[in-house]
């Protein structure tokens, strides 16, 4: 199985940010172990908004040392870019025209009650945990997501 971490900006990254923060993570996973054992793993940055890190654990298991690596990696990266990777208030969607939009936990509330994001609304979810989910669970409808649960008309 491919386990992965999503860490969603509280902003988009610049072209020069991007190309900066990708020469980061691949050298970071060029160098990522876990108990001294090299991790399958992988970084990408995708839609300019979302850091994804993937260790295929079939062939090394991360563990809490690796995990605490990457958090740290992460960490550095936002602070050489005045980034910030960390911030969970905020949340990601695409609008009508599929731009994707990124607002405050508020915001997004008001949007749903006004009929702006609906049921229908492709809403980012930045809980999963597998590659298998990514495909299928990352951009999912509004109704289909974590989001229906929290947020009520």
């Amino acid at each position: 199985m491919k386990k992965i971490w999503i860490y969603q900006a509280d902003r988009f990254f610049t072209q020069p940010e991007l190309e900066t923060a990708q020469a980061q993570l691949k050298d970071f996973v060029a160098e990522w172990t876990a108990h001294g054992s090299q991790l399958a793993g992988n970084a990408e940055i995708k839609h300019n908004l979302f850091v994804i890190l993937t260790v295929d654990e079939e062939l090394a298991q991360a563990t809490g040392c690796s995990i605490d690596k990457s958090v740290h990696m992460l960490k550095k990266l936002e602070a050489d870019l005045q980034i910030d990777l960390f911030n969970r208030m905020l949340l990601s969607y695409r609008d009508i025209e599929g731009n994707i939009q990124l607002v405050s936990r508020d915001v997004f509330a008001a949007l749903y009650k006004e009929g702006e994001i609906n049921e229908d609304t492709i809403v980012y979810n930045n809980l999963i945990q597998s590659a298998d989910e990514l495909e299928t669970k990352w951009e999912v409808p509004f109704k289909e997501s974590w989001h229906a649960t929290v947020f009520k008309k």
